[in-house]
This record gives structure tokens, sequence and C-alpha cells, in this order.
């Protein structure tokens, strides 16, 4: 029996069949190629990699918008009239399609690096769609928070500079084997792309790239609302919690009741922070401007903090802290301004103008003036918002500081005795330093989160509005400050090590593919099947013989009879007697 030693042998490449095969169902071997990759597909290559850099780009804005998370929840609430918090289906959203799509990148550049066509299958390309469209839309819906990337990247910039170059530099090893194959156009887009990074500290401007000799004095926090993560906003209780985590003032939004009566809430409803849709369901819909103080005192204003758990708190309460959430009542300005006044804590309100067909849709600012000042607190620690009626308040109250929430000229600010701005985060720049020059104070709202809280600092804000005082009692240092002469070392000393890193990666690449092409690829493959000797190769050598047995028979007989032929008719063109008819 003649055996067959097979020339070639094919391996079980599962680890190229699982990449092919996830990323553009090719699971057989004849589906797979090695030529360029199409138009199409490279369109489609370009698709995927721009949608997982907008999914990065959506992914730190998300993570870094958690300062306004619960605002986002109460536009979301003005628009829906229901409450809920819309920020977990959108972060569940993204952190799905982030790991989605740079799984699909990862797969793209493993082909690349291989050498396998890219062919990107339809059913990661729909995913890919609905993700750019679903990011579209929620942008647009509230494309005022934006600004929050610009404002971060203060913050954020120096480390992500690092962490993009790092990642640049480690896709040298990809381009470095494209280069070997004679691909040119990738090696010029990569080195365009590396030394703007390299140059991208010029760009990065920073508050905390300072000396620290010229670290100003930490900003003062004033509660607004209270504490309202560990309790029910615009309660006695919530401005309990403020005043034990030692704020530096109490902050509000007032209403006029129907019969005169100052009183704190932030919608215009009382729908979501009382129990009004049980107590009295036929006016739920109601403006809270339009109830006397009677019924406002009658409703509950704490067992939606229980039942909604907006911070996720709830769980951390005790038995007794419970129960005092759940029975309090809505508080009114005078009551806030008699708990300031007892510790001697500024009071910071923005008045909200009764609507058209009220009692006192016309008489609203002397109202509330005739409040704060029955209420007792020293006129020193009121901080008055109101334009209506400015000059007539100043009159009757000159003791009181008077701030606007509107930028002006610093020479109309002093005309009307305006002493402290109080504006949005988004709202100061760099250049609104002039009005600290101009012994003109700023309060920024609404600050939250410790990193937002340290570049205020490092930029000279002397107070801040949150609602979360209890994260910002720990923040007892800006997050991270450095000097210009540090920031410079070290961004010189990254560029360095990034340099010589690709440097090497190129040199050791190239020196690689040089070594491949001394060899024969028929010499490599004859001497892979030689040496095999593994349980595989001698199952294909038994399936070679035995299978093909009948067909090996016919050749070796077909091939016989033709040398016989052969043979005869040479040896009997003159001998008739050794004919092959006589034999």
């Amino acid at each position: 029996m003649v055996k067959h030693q097979p020339l070639q042998v094919y391996e079980r490449q599962l680890c190229l069949s699982c990449l092919t095969g996830i990323y553009g169902c090719r699971w057989k071997r004849y589906q797979r190629s090695h030529d360029d990759t199409t138009k199409w597909e490279c369109l489609w290559s370009f698709i995927l990699f721009g949608t997982f850099f907008l999914l990065l780009v959506w992914f730190y804005f998300w993570w870094e918008a958690h300062n306004d998370y619960n605002e986002f929840n109460w536009f979301l609430y003005n628009r829906s009239g229901e409450w809920s918090d819309g920020t977990v289906p959108i972060l569940a959203t993204t952190a799905a399609g982030f790991t989605y799509i740079a799984f699909l990148m990862i797969l793209a550049l493993c082909h690349i690096a291989v050498g396998q066509q890219l062919n990107l299958h339809w059913l990661h390309k729909v995913p890919v769609s609905l993700f750019t469209v679903f990011m579209i839309s929620v942008s647009q819906m509230w494309g005022e928070e934006w600004d929050i990337i610009s404002i971060s990247l203060q913050a954020t910039g120096p480390f992500l500079h690092i962490g993009a170059l790092a990642a640049v530099t480690a896709l040298a090893w990809l381009v470095a084997g494209q280069v070997a194959r004679a691909e040119k156009t990738i090696l010029l887009i990569y080195l365009a792309v590396l030394l703007s990074l390299y140059l991208t500290p010029l760009s990065i401007s920073s508050p905390c790239i300072m000396e620290r000799d010229s670290l100003k004095a930490r900003p003062d926090v004033i509660g607004h609302q209270g504490a309202p993560m560990l309790a029910p906003e615009n309660t006695l209780l919530s401005f309990r919690r403020a005043l034990q985590l030692n704020v530096s003032g109490l902050e509000a939004e007032v209403a006029i009741s129907l019969d005169g009566v100052p009183f704190l809430i932030k919608d215009r409803t009382l729908r979501r922070t009382t129990d009004v849709s049980r107590a009295i369901p036929e006016r739920q819909y109601e403006d809270a401007s339009f109830f006397n103080w009677t019924d406002l005192r009658s409703l509950n204003a704490g067992l939606w903090f229980l039942k909604d758990d907006p911070y996720w708190t709830v769980q951390y309460m005790s038995e007794r802290e419970r129960w005092l959430v759940g029975n309090q009542t809505v508080c009114s300005l005078e009551q806030m301004l008699q708990l300031a006044a007892r510790t001697n804590l500024s009071a910071l309100f923005t008045l909200r103008r009764p609507p058209p067909g009220h009692p006192h849709h016309f008489s609203w600012v002397n109202l509330t003036l005739a409040t704060v000042l029955s209420s007792g607190i020293p006129q020193n620690l009121v901080m008055w918002s109101v334009d209506w009626d400015r000059e007539v308040v100043r009159q009757k109250a000159p003791g009181f500081q008077q701030i606007s929430t509107k930028k002006q000229l610093l020479e109309t600010l002093h005309q009307n005795g305006i002493s402290r701005l109080l504006l949005r985060y988004n709202q100061a720049t760099a250049r609104d330093v002039m009005y600290a020059a101009g012994n003109v104070s700023m309060t920024l709202y609404t600050v939250n989160e410790p990193w937002l809280y340290s570049l205020l600092w490092c930029s000279g804000v002397q107070s801040v509005s949150s609602e979360a005082p209890q994260v910002l009692k720990k923040v007892l240092s800006p997050l991270w400050l450095m000097s210009p002469d540090e920031y410079c070392l070290i961004w010189v000393a990254t560029d360095l090590v990034s340099f010589a890193l690709v440097l090497g990666i190129f040199i050791f690449q190239k020196w690689r593919m040089s070594g491949m092409r001394s060899y024969n690829p028929e010499q490599i493959m004859l001497s892979a099947a030689v040496r095999r000797s593994s349980r595989d190769v001698n199952i294909m050598k038994e399936k070679l013989i035995f299978s093909g047995k009948r067909k090996i028979i016919e050749l070796s007989g077909k091939l016989v009879n033709h040398i016989l032929n052969s043979f005869y008719s040479r040896t009997t063109e003159g001998d008739p007697l050794h004919s092959r008819s006589n034999l």
C-alpha cells in the first residue's frame, strides 16, 4: 500500500476564525481574504471609528455631567409631568454602547494587524447607526449642558493628554506593521496625530496650574435648598442638616401663597414634593401660588422623598430619620430666615412673581420685604436678588446685600449698589476676575462635585451654592495643584518617553519583517509538514489513504497501462512476434 505525505497542513486557526466570524460572520477559511478592503467597507470602518470616538466623548460627557443629574431629572419632569431618574437608562445605554463599539473597534484593529480584509456584518452596522441617532437625539434635548466638557477639560486635560498619548503610542505596533507592508499613507496620518499630541499641552490651560502661594481662600459653601440629598428639599429638616455640615448660608426659591405668605418651593405645582395628589387630587395641577397657607401647611412634604429616593440615600437612614423625613411640611420663608438668624448665617433666596390673576401679583416685592424685616434676621445677612423695585428695597433696607443674577458692567453694578453676582457655574469665565478687583464677589451654582469645586477654588471664586454640602465638606484642598514648571517637566518627559518607544517599535518591526522576507514560503510549509507528527496529522494521513483508496488504484492501473503501451510500441516495431496482441 502506497502512503502519501501531505505537503500542506491546515491548522485549526480558532482565534482567526473567531476574529473574522464575530466581526463579519466569516467563519469558514474560504470566506476569509487578504485582499484590500473595498471602498464601501472602508467607509463603514471610518463610521465605526467615528462612532467610537463620539461615544468616547459622550461617555466622558455623562461622567462629568454627574454634577447636574438632578437638574436633568427636573428638566425631564417639567416636560413629562412625571418624576423619574432619567439618567439611569441613559447611563446604561451609554455603557452598553461604548463596550459594544469598543469591542468592534478592537476586532477591526486585529483584522488590520493580521492582514485580513475588513467586512463588517450588517448585524453590527444597524446598532452602530442606532447609537449615533441616540446620541444626536439626547444631545439636542439637553444641548445647554455641553459646556461641561470645556469646563471639565480644565481639570482633566493634563491627565487625558497622557492617556491619549499612551494609547497612540501603543498603536505604533500596528502602524509599523502596515508601514513594513508598504502602507505609507497610514504612516503620514499616524505621525500627524502623534505630533499634534506632542504639542497639545500648548493649548491646555487650567487655573490649577499655578504657584501654590497664589492659591486663594477656600470658597464658602451655601446650602441650596438645605441639604436635599439628605432630607426633602426646602424643608426645615433639610436646612438643619445643612447647618450640621457647617455651611456659610442657606438658599431657597420662594413663591407667594394666595393669602400672602412667602413659602419655599422650586416647582410650579405641588405634585412632586407634596402629597397633594392624595390630599386634594382635583387641585394637583394648579399653580402652587393659588393655595392658601392653611392648605399648604396641611400637606406632607416628606413622604415623596422616601418613595422616590431621588439621591439613593434613604437606605442609609435610621428608623428615626425616616420618621422625621416622613413628617415634614411645607416651609415658609420666615421659618428659614429665623433659623438662619439663630445660627448667624446668611440667607439667599430667589423670588418668583405670582401669575396674573393672583391677588399679590403687583405687591409681591413689598410683601416679601415686609416678611424679611419682621423675621428678625439682621439685614447684613440677607442677600436680595430681585431686580423689581430694587431702589425701593435699598431705601427701606439699606443693609441688605444686593446681588444680581445677570452680568453687567462694573460701573452699572456699583450704581445699583450690587456687591455680588449669582451665576450658573458655566456662565463665569476667566475674564470675570475684574469683578473681584472691583469689590464684586461671585457665587456660582450648582456645584456638587469635588472636581468642579476644586477648579473654582483655583479660579478664585468666593462662594458656591451646592446641593451636596456633605460632599464638599470633605474637600480640604484642591484635588490637584502643580506649578507651571512641574507641568512643563511632566509634559517634556512624557513626550520623550513616547518618542523613544515609537522609534524602538518601528526599528524592531522593520528588523522583524525583513527577517521574514528571507525565507521561502514553500520551504516553511514543507518543513512544517515534515516536522509535524501530531495526532491530527496522522489522522489526516489515514483519511488520505483510506478515503482515496479506490481512486489511487484506478490511477495506478492507468499509469501501468500507459507504461506497457509505450514499452511494447518501441520494442516491437521490427519484430511482430513480440507484439502486444501475440503476447
